[in-house]
């Protein structure tokens, strides 16, 4: 059986515990310290979340009015966005803070489990507006596709990246090879077929202007694949455009 003192011993220790949760529950309880901006309510748990319940996001509104974020401070003063950034919180389907934001940095532990940004949360015209807020990698690639981040990308992750080269040559037969076979140097916004076929470029020039066709710097135009005949793109004998 318990002593009668080690039993007040253990009540007085959990009734200092609780003291010191509602005293410093910053030191207590908290999951982390606070970004630099709410600091002024680091002792003010209650301005953020309710009893019993956790984090209430509309106790986020008592500060950040929605028609005010990414537009002007709390303090009233305009927010200085980079380059093509929209103000798009104005725009979710559904206004809700801490579904993206958590303000505690947390634990290490719990840091994996942490939610983050879902696009699904942004209305379906602004999904497409990638440029907005996504700046593209500075690659020769991504300077000729322009702004279709979804030709390639999913918006559930950034990576791994679905590229089709069907669009533009099918990979078949011989032709699966390391992308430095073709793209010499490391530029994939150009290629060569001359480093694997013996012909060279006067030979086959000469070739294809017996059929009239005189543009032969772009083979995949009509050869679409290195499947022979069955590769080339029906009307190639129009080959006299440009």
């Amino acid at each position: 059986m318990i002593r009668r003192w080690a039993l007040w011993l253990i009540i007085a220790n959990l009734c200092g515990l609780i003291a010191l949760t509602f005293a410093l529950p910053q030191l207590m309880v908290a999951p982390g310290p606070l970004i630099p901006a709410h600091k002024a309510i680091t002792s003010d748990c209650f301005a953020c979340h309710a009893p019993w319940t956790g984090v209430a996001a509309n106790r986020c509104a008592t500060c950040h009015k929605l028609a005010d974020i990414g537009v002007r401070t709390t303090t009233g003063m305009p927010v200085k966005r980079k380059g093509n950034a929209i103000a798009f919180h104005q725009s979710l389907t559904q206004p809700n803070c801490i579904a993206c934001h958590s303000d505690h940095s947390g634990p290490q532990l719990v840091k994996a489990s942490q939610q983050r940004f879902a696009h699904a949360l942004l209305k379906p015209e602004l999904r497409g507006q990638c440029a907005t807020c996504h700046r593209a990698p500075q690659t020769p690639l991504h300077a000729q596709s322009g702004k279709n981040c979804a030709a390639c990308h999913s918006q559930t992750a950034w990576k791994p990246a679905t590229f089709d080269h069907r669009r533009f040559f099918a990979l078949t037969g011989p032709h699966k090879a390391s992308c430095s076979t073709c793209h010499t140097g490391g530029d994939t916004s150009r290629y060569t077929c001359f480093s694997c076929h013996e012909h060279q470029p006067a030979q086959i020039r000469a070739e294809h202007a017996e059929e009239g066709i005189r543009n032969i710097e772009n083979c995949v135009r009509c050869h679409r694949s290195g499947d022979g005949e069955a590769g080339e793109r029906e009307g190639g004998e129009g080959g006299d455009d440009d």
